[in-house]
């Protein structure tokens, strides 16, 4: 019973970060379902894929709402997902529950790496309406196959693409992710169907905490700056990660000394790296040339 209410209670941390961020839901719904409910791999990656795919579609609506969602783009790129998530689900059954979760690690870790670096876009570009058909849809079948076989790379793949391939602006790359990552868990959930036996009462309860915090997520969003909060997020998935990971180990490797020394050191010598690379932009940030008003144009009072 304490499990229960301790998972359902965690599950509304997989709201917010969808409502605040547009992804991170498998990442967070996969480790919480393994570890605290007690389910199978294989088992916990299906259920956190229709967690994840009922949460999004309630979360789209507020975007929707707002105008924040670029509809061909999104549903393109979301039926490309759902063929790759589907296929990713049906090949997931014949591999073993060990090699999922280390794959799913490493793509926590992937991740991890691209939310601290931050997302790098070109702002001088024009926004367009729509993005390119056939990047979408070879996007789309690459990132739906990932989440389909691990459960995971929804969200954190999905905008950085959306934004970085078409210069979508985040808020509309994140509402428009929202349509993706909707359609192609569900796909990858069919997918998994074949193979997995799912207890819909836990599934149901975890999915009515998710959505609970992504309305509150959404809410937050504009109040916590977006690169703190990612930072911050990408780290604590960094520990999730090397936790996972660690857990896939011998026994006696993982209570070997040693190893936690050689992972200390590793962790050090990057935090080291990102302050130093961190302090060498700050200055030739400030010297950079703010960008004038056009001609003809009045600056903002």
């Amino acid at each position: 019973m304490t499990a229960l209410l301790v998972t359902v209670a965690l599950a509304a941390v997989i709201g917010i970060s969808l409502g605040m961020l547009g992804g991170g839901g498998s990442i967070l719904a996969v480790p919480l379902l393994v570890y605290v409910a007690g389910l199978p791999v294989k088992e916990a990656i299906a259920t956190s894929l229709f967690v994840v795919g009922v949460t999004s579609a309630v979360g789209v609506l507020p975007h929707a709402r707002a105008g924040r969602v670029r509809w061909r783009t999104g549903l393109v790129f979301g039926l490309a997902g759902m063929a790759g998530a589907y296929a990713g689900g049906r090949l997931a059954g014949y591999l073993p529950g060990t090699l999922l979760l280390t794959a799913f690690a490493l793509m926590m870790l992937a991740t991890a790496v691209a939310m601290i670096r931050g997302r790098r876009g070109n702002r001088t570009r024009p926004v367009p309406n729509e993005l390119s058909i056939p990047h979408v849809i070879a996007d789309g079948i690459v990132v739906g196959l990932v989440t389909g076989l691990v459960g995971a790379g929804g969200g954190f793949l999905v905008v950085p693409a959306l934004a970085l391939l078409g210069g979508l602006p985040m808020p509309v790359a994140v509402g428009t992710s929202l349509v993706v990552i909707a359609m192609k868990s569900f796909a990858g959930f069919a997918g998994y169907l074949h193979s997995v036996h799912v207890h819909w009462g836990l599934a149901a309860a975890v999915t009515a905490a998710a959505v609970v915090g992504s309305l509150a997520g959404g809410r937050l969003a504009g109040r916590i700056p977006e690169a703190a909060l990612r930072k911050a997020f990408g780290w604590f998935v960094v520990a999730m990660g090397v936790f996972v990971l660690a857990r896939q180990l011998p026994g006696d490797l993982c209570a070997n000394p040693l190893l936690w020394t050689a992972v200390g050191v590793v962790a050090a010598a990057a935090g080291a790296f990102a302050v130093i690379r961190a302090r060498r932009r700050a200055p030739a940030r400030a010297a950079s040339p703010q960008p004038r008003p056009a001609a003809g144009r009045l600056s903002a009072p």
